[in-house]
Order: C-alpha cells, then sequence, then structure tokens
C-alpha cells in the first residue's frame, strides 16, 4: 500500500514549490512539495483503514522510499496518544529511523510521534540514554526533543521532576558541543520549562550559561520575566 500512497502523494505535489523547499531543507532526497495539513489528514485517513500491523510496515515503506514527504507521512502514521492493542513496535519502528536523521523537519515530526510513545511509557526514556554519547548529531538533539512534554507539566508528579532532572542532566553535558542545533535544541527545551519552572531554569543557567553559545542562552531566558533576577 506505500507505493499506492507514494503515487497519491506525487499527485498532490507542487512541482513549481521543489527547488525552493530542496535549498530550504538543504537536502538531495526527493521532495514533492505536499504540503503538511494534507499529510496530516492522510495520515488519519489510513490509520483508521489498516491493522496496526499493515501500518507498521507501510510506515516502514514509506520511510525506506527515502522521499521527504513520505518520510513525514510515516512519523505523522505513528503520531497518536494511544496505540492498541500495544505500541511496542511503533516506538521500535521510531528508534530504528532515528540514525537516518539528517535534517530538522524529519527528525522534528519523527520526535513528535516518539513524544507520544514516551508519554505512554516513561520507562522508554531509559532507550535514550545512549543517545546523548552518540557521534551523530541528530541523534543527540532527539533526546531533547522527544522529551519536551515533560517541560510543559502544570502539576508534575515526583517522577516527572525525576525525569526532568535526567534530561537536565543530558543537556549540562551538551552545552560544550558548538553545534548550532544541539545549542538551539538546549535553549528550546530551557526556554519551554521556564513557563512552568523558571526557577530551576535561572539554576541551569547560574551553572552552565558561561558554557553555552549566546543565542541558546539568550533564547532559554526568553519568556522570563525581564524584572526578574536572571
Amino acid at each position: 500500500m506505500h507505493k499506492t500512497l507514494i503515487i497519491r502523494l506525487r499527485a498532490l505535489g507542487e512541482p513549481a514549490d521543489v527547488p525552493e523547499l530542496k535549498a530550504y531543507h538543504k537536502t538531495n532526497r526527493d521532495v514533492l512539495a505536499v504540503k503538511v495539513p494534507l499529510l496530516t489528514d492522510i495520515a488519519k485517513e489510513i490509520r483508521e483503514q489498516v491493522t496496526l500491523e499493515e501500518r507498521l510496515e507501510i510506515c516502514q515503506g514509506l520511510w525506506e522510499s527515502n522521499i521527504h514527504e513520505a518520510r513525514i507521512l510515516a512519523a505523522k502514521m505513528l503520531e497518536q496518544a494511544r496505540i492498541r492493542p500495544e505500541d511496542e513496535g511503533a516506538w521500535d519502528l521510531i528508534k530504528s529511523w532515528v540514525p537516518d536523521f539528517d535534517g530538522w523537519a524529519i527528525a522534528d515530526h519523527v520526535s513528535k510521534a516518539g513524544e507520544k510513545r514516551l508519554v505512554a511509557d516513561p520507562s522508554r526514556i531509559d532507550d535514550l540514554e545512549a543517545w546523548t554519547t552518540s557521534e551523530h548529531m541528530w541523534t543527540k538533539r532527539a533526546a531533547l526533543v522527544m522529551t519536551l512534554p515533560w517541560t510543559k507539566i502544570k502539576f508534575p508528579k515526583e517522577e516527572d521532576i525525576a525525569i526532568r532532572e535526567r534530561v537536565l542532566g543530558w543537556a549540562a553535558g551538551y552545552v560544550e558541543d558548538r553545534d548550532w542545533f544541539i545549542q538551539k535544541a538546549i535553549g528550546w527545551w530551557l526556554r519551554d520549562l521556564s513557563k512552568r519552572d523558571p526557577e530551576r531554569v535561572r539554576a541551569f543557567i547560574d551553572e552552565h550559561g558561561q558554557d553555552m553559545k549566546a543565542f541558546a542562552r539568550k533564547e532559554a531566558l526568553r519568556l522570563i520575566k525581564k524584572d526578574q533576577p536572571a
């Protein structure tokens, strides 16, 4: 079925936009210029038509096509709060894609699907530990991006705070990494956390801010009121 979906995606593409999008995403893979809302609609449609086993097979076929929009569609087909009867196969598939990340767009869509699987079973955060020392920048970054839900919990439980602290430990280990995307991910994680726990963000910046790039430090503090000490 994934081949039929690819034919459909090609028909929905806007060829005139392809050169601009390829340059924007800095990719050599095929880009069809299908708008993301259309991919979201197709993902929902297909999820309702097939079994979980069939869906996982379709997702892998889409991923292996190496087409930009097909990979995003594969991610969106797994971007679901609950996957029944069980979601281990979906999580395994998501993990298998991480080493292939080579740009922010596909990485972020897959990471959104990964977030859902981590929230469904937080013990899976153990799987991310090895990512934090990977030589593959996008894998390192995914450990922060997939754990963003823990920055947004309004009333965190003890176990949620423990996960926050664990991820902040990873972020502290990243601060000397000069890669722009790593620094951006640190700032992003801290910025989102500052909406719920500005004191913890200030403490992180007090301890590690001098090792961060200026733009990442600024991003981390962007939502903290200027009249509050940073």
